[in-house]
């Protein structure tokens, strides 16, 4: 199963809509075949594995990272390859949270007479797929937070001035949490100030190993802009990838410039003429967008925070102090007292570069 779960991980940049599935085939203690699910349309991890493996398939045990699925979508079931396919035994990581499935696969293949277990390093599959496993459970895409800071918790100089925070190593790491995104959310306030990309500008050797290169994946950038203020000629509006805009009013000149540079435009109003950051994870997910980036200032990030909205905060902490007089990390007015505090727990550290990144989650 490890061995599944180190597959699936190949597939972390590019299977959007779907999960990251691994699949290893094991006959009298040898492995005879493998897969891994690449992309959303081609072969999942189940019928690569049985391919590779040919006709010793037959009364071999298939360890998958995910229940193997039982519907017809863009392919076939994989519960039917593995029946035809003849093997004895599936140990599935966990059960696939998918309605359509949920359950329904490991039955099919039990009723084919085939042994099945289940919860097999479930801990490890879960983290495999953070997004897909939330937007099936909530209709809501798994939301990280990238911010940037001293180590005196400071993100940019009083007058706005923020580049370079961080050291090119950082930077590339926040390219490769761009590319697992399907989407990156900004406010309208950073595009006036940074005119930024939101892009991933990596090349394909930087994200994966040789054979499994794929075009650089790009996610759909989405800017909060409550009154459509957002200028058309931005850097984004130019580059591959789209561009949704969310505004609060319907203002029918602004938005037919926006649409004719190629952006999409919707209306998400929430209270005192802001987007409703929940409406639009709804929105996302409904767009099948398992995870999103939160890439802005401290006004919405802190905002996200604030609403309970955000599953994972990636902190990246450089060595220099910036001073009191600079901006700070989030945005979140109403704290006063110990007691209001928001408690974080650290679930990974480490150096990146010259820098400190942290990984860190909301305590409930």
């Amino acid at each position: 199963m490890a061995r599944a779960i180190q597959l699936a991980r190949r597939g972390r940049y590019t299977t959007h809509p779907n999960p990251r599935v691994g699949c290893v085939l094991v006959r009298d203690g040898q492995i005879i075949g493998e897969g891994f699910h690449r992309k959303a349309g081609e072969p999942h991890a189940e019928p690569l594995a049985i391919q590779a493996a040919g006709g010793d398939a037959r009364d071999a045990t298939a360890y998958v990272t995910l229940e193997p699925c039982c519907h017809h979508g863009r392919t076939p079931p994989c519960t039917e390859a593995l029946i035809q396919a003849g093997v004895s035994r599936v140990v599935a990581a966990m059960q696939d949270p998918n309605p359509r499935v949920a359950g329904k696969g490991l039955a099919a293949l039990e009723q084919a007479g085939i042994r099945v277990a289940s919860g097999c390093q479930e801990a490890q599959a879960e983290a495999l797929n953070p997004g897909f496993i939330k937007r099936m459970r909530t209709g809501r895409p798994y939301v990280r937070c990238k911010l940037a800071m001293s180590l005196d918790g400071r993100t940019a100089m009083a007058d706005g001035e923020s580049r370079w925070i961080t050291g090119p190593a950082a930077r590339t790491d926040v390219h490769r949490l761009r590319a697992r995104s399907d989407a990156i959310v900004t406010g309208l306030g950073t595009v006036i100030a940074d005119d930024p990309s939101l892009n991933v500008r990596l090349e394909a050797g930087q994200l994966w190993d040789a054979g499994d290169r794929d075009a650089v994946p790009q996610p759909l950038r989405v800017v909060l802009d409550p009154r459509l203020e957002m200028p058309p000629d931005a850097g984004m509006t130019c580059l591959p990838g789209d561009t949704l805009v969310v505004c609060c009013e319907q203002q029918a000149k602004r938005r037919q410039v926006l649409e004719k540079a190629g952006v999409e435009v919707i209306e998400l109003s929430g209270e005192d003429n802001r987007v409703s950051l929940k409406a639009l994870l709804g929105h996302l997910g409904q767009r099948q967008i398992n995870e999103v980036l939160i890439e802005s200032g401290p006004t919405l990030a802190g905002e996200a925070v604030r609403e309970g909205l955000v599953d994972e905060l990636v902190i990246y902490a450089a060595p220099h102090i910036m001073g009191d007089g600079a901006r700070g990390l989030l945005h979140l007015p109403g704290l006063r007292r110990m007691e209001d505090r928001i408690g974080l727990e650290i679930r990974d550290l480490r150096m990146v570069g010259r820098d400190i990144r942290l990984t860190l989650k909301p305590e409930v």
